[in-house]
């Protein structure tokens, strides 16, 4: 990979994640060949335009202040390396998180765009935060 082609991809990504703190998913779309997020922790993919929009709505939906911050990137032979932090407060439970991440993005062959996101993260650390008590709302409900 030449330097300025790591150049490249590298801006990309920050595009990237800065169009995703802006709720500007026209931008974000633009950075991918086609879009896809493989969510490694739960087993869910979107792919395509149509179910990654879908995805930026439901997730948003919920945690409307939803952003990343710290970023740390670094490049490998076939794509990037992102270690963030996700920050986001739940639209219903009023509850906080902040979580550690890594995004692997993946780039067509001696291209500057984005061919999947790949994201690994805490499920339970996350829900720890949301959900402090450890009970989930069904739990709540129950003791009604």
């Amino acid at each position: 990979m030449t330097a300025e082609l790591e150049e490249r991809r590298l801006a990309v990504v920050r595009e990237h994640m800065e169009s995703e703190n802006a709720h500007d998913f026209d931008r974000t779309i633009a950075t991918f060949v086609r879009p896809r997020y493989e969510l490694m922790a739960t087993g869910e993919i979107f792919d395509g335009e149509e179910e990654v929009r879908d995805y930026y709505a439901r997730t948003r939906g919920d945690f409307p202040d939803q952003r990343n911050e710290d970023s740390v990137l670094r490049s490998t032979r076939d794509g990037v390396f992102a270690e963030f932090d996700l920050l986001g407060t739940h639209a219903t439970l009023g509850t906080s998180f902040r979580s550690r991440m890594i995004a692997v993005f993946l780039f067509e062959d001696w291209g500057d765009r984005i061919v999947t996101e790949r994201v690994y993260f805490d499920t339970a650390s996350i829900r720890e935060q949301l959900l402090p008590t450890g009970r989930t709302p069904v739990d709540e409900s129950l003791d009604r």
